[in-house]
């Protein structure tokens, strides 16, 4: 059995790769958009207020999805509204 000793400098290095790669994936604009967002979100894209928001989602102009207590919308669908605009 072969043993390897890990040096503080070994451990150091690779703290520093795993942060690297950790802010890369977590960098907004790069590999996959967000595809659903939470209302907040929906509201400062569309520029409304939470109740427009909960008027959209009464009238059925925007689909959501409730998931513990949150909404969630697909992006698609919010861009479905910009295009077509809502009122």
């Amino acid at each position: 059995m072969q043993v390897e000793l890990i040096s503080k400098e070994d451990l150091k290095v690779f703290k520093s790769e795993l942060l690297q790669e950790i802010k890369q994936l977590m960098q907004p604009g790069q590999g996959q958009s967000k595809q659903w967002l939470k209302s907040n979100e929906v509201r400062k894209m569309l520029n409304i207020s939470p109740g427009t928001l909960q008027n959209l989602r009464i009238n059925g102009t925007l689909r959501y999805s409730k998931i513990g207590g949150m909404m969630y919308y697909k992006l698609e669908d919010i861009n479905k509204v910009l295009e077509g605009g809502f009122q």
